[in-house]
This record gives C-alpha cells, structure tokens and sequence, in this order.
C-alpha cells in the first residue's frame, strides 16, 4: 500500500459486551464498518498473521498497549489491531493480553486483508490464509505512512518482524525513522 490510498470500505462483525443481555455471555453482535472505525480520526492500524501467536503476544501488542499515552502524545487518537481472525477469538486474545487501550478487529473472513493486498496462505503452519504483517497511521481513512515487513509471500518460511513494531512506529511520528514508499 502507498501513502494516500484510501481504505477499502468493508463491514466487520464484531462481538460487543451489553450487560442489558444478562448470564453468563453478556455480548451482542454489531456491525461496524471502515469509517466507524477510521473516520475524522489520527490512528494506527496493525495487523498481524494470528491472535495467540508468539511473536504478535510477546511483542507487537503488548508493546503498543504499554506505549499508548506515548503514541496519544504524537497526535494519535487510536490504536487498532487487526487478524483475520473472528471476533470470539480476538475478544478473548485481548482479554488474556488485559489489553485496556488497544481496540481489536477482527477480520474473519479476510475481506478487509485481501481488499488491502495483504492476504497471505499460511498453510505451512496449519493456518490456512491470514494477514501479512503490516502496520500503518491513517488519518481520516487514508494511509499516511506504511510499515510492511520485508518478503511479502505465500507460505513463508519464517515472520519477519521489526518494520511494523510499536518502535519504528514511535520513531517515525518522533522524526527518527522513515516509512516505506
């Protein structure tokens, strides 16, 4: 993805808590779309290959959780983490992350990750198709500055990390390092 492309425009279906529902599983389903999410905002979108796994639990996501009121004092209104992942699943990733400050969105059937030409096959690992990772600032709905990790491919024999890390991030919005073109 470059610099000024737009987000594609897609409807995620998420798991949202509503007490009024009572028991023991107080959630509803809702329906959120692109600009819900993007719109007359300043966030970061990243996404990774899948919720629980190593690298993306260990570093990525906790490291932009840990980092937020930093990332708030750059100008940024939001943080987002995507996987093609379904909503259950990603409720219950940041439940046992004890994320406060990262929103989670799941992308369960890829529309979203294959609208933005970053669905891979991970059949290697057992997964089937997920999200390369990549994380970028948007602004309004439009790519402000892109952070893809290196060797875009089907299959990949391993998960390169460190472009798209909470750091670079933090040292592009400080001046400090650059993004991709």
């Amino acid at each position: 993805m470059k610099p000024d492309t737009k987000l594609p425009d897609v409807t995620f279906h998420t798991r949202v808590r509503d007490e009024s529902i009572g028991g023991s599983n107080p959630f509803r389903w809702e329906d959120k779309t692109t600009a819900d999410y993007f719109a007359g905002k300043r966030v970061i979108l990243f996404s990774l290959p899948g919720a629980f796994t190593p690298t993306c639990s260990t570093y990525q996501l906790p490291g932009f959780e840990d980092n937020f009121e930093t990332f708030q004092a750059q100008g940024i209104d939001a943080i987002y983490c995507l996987s093609v992942n379904d909503s259950f699943v990603m409720n219950q990733w940041a439940k046992a992350q004890g994320i406060q400050n990262v929103q989670v969105i799941p992308d369960g059937s890829g529309e979203f990750t294959r609208k933005m030409g970053m669905l891979v096959h991970k059949d290697n690992l057992g997964f089937g198709v997920r999200s390369w990772r990549y994380a970028a600032i948007v602004k309004d709905g439009v790519i402000e500055a892109w952070f893809e990790e290196p060797g875009l491919m089907d299959n990949c024999p391993d998960d390169p990390y460190g472009e798209s890390s909470p750091e670079n991030l933090l040292g592009y919005l400080k001046g400090e390092a650059v993004a991709a073109e």
